[in-house]
């Protein structure tokens, strides 16, 4: 794997997200020190990480690797949609907070 690659994207992934290192670690299952050594490039992750991390950012393997420019993100991810349906929760609870 190249490893400068692999970090960089990782890193941008979480940024492009709006998310810290310890809400994208949390939601990944691992410790945002792990998380921070993923991305700084100190570790390599294994294959079980690299699958979660490809549906958490909705993008393939080959582009979290540093292989393909496509982020195959044709769809969204299913972390996705669950991400967006909690918002939307959220939202409605804030609208039923201010109505009458």
């Amino acid at each position: 794997m190249d490893q400068t690659r692999f970090c960089d994207i990782l890193a941008d992934l979480r940024r492009q997200k709006g998310v810290s290192q310890r809400k994208a670690a949390a939601e990944l299952h691992i410790s945002q020190a792990l998380l921070s050594h993923y991305e700084n490039g100190a570790r390599e992750p294994g294959l079980p990480f690299i699958c979660r991390a490809c549906d958490y950012y909705g993008v393939t393997a080959d582009y979290l690797l540093g292989r393909s420019e496509d982020t195959g993100a044709r769809s969204p991810s299913p972390a996705l949609l669950r991400e967006l349906a909690e918002r939307m929760r959220e939202l409605a609870d804030q609208v039923e907070s201010y109505m009458p």
